[in-house]
């Protein structure tokens, strides 16, 4: 079964939610505020998409952070702080099961389930 990944209030969640029902496709939801992020999983994801693309820059938790943290991050520190504050991985994460999709576009939504 598709898993999406996210925070249900984010407005692109929103989006990637609405597609899905739309085009009757079954998923189950997974909200890391309510339902937490197992560290696995998400080195897991960070080996195969790289923390850089895993980070929302465009968020106020990114912006809220100190320079010096922001400029000297690495993939542990990364984790880390993904884990501890979920605002800050990139939404939606579509997981297909073979493959995993950062972000949403409906063309992107359309070519990887159709």
């Amino acid at each position: 079964m598709i898993e999406l990944y996210g925070i249900r209030g984010c407005d692109t969640m929103k989006k990637a939610l609405a597609w899905l029902d739309e085009h009757g496709i079954a998923y189950r939801f997974h909200d890391y505020r309510r339902d937490g992020l197992d560290a696995d999983r998400l080195r897991a994801w960070v080996a195969e998409l790289g923390w850089e693309a895993m980070i929302n820059r465009r968020g106020t938790t990114w912006r809220n952070l100190p320079a010096a943290v922001r400029e000297q991050l690495d993939t542990e520190q990364a984790i880390a702080l993904m884990l501890e504050q979920p605002a800050l991985i990139r939404r939606p994460l579509l997981d297909t099961g073979t493959l995993r999709h950062l972000g949403f576009s409906a063309t992107d939504y359309q070519r990887l389930l159709d």
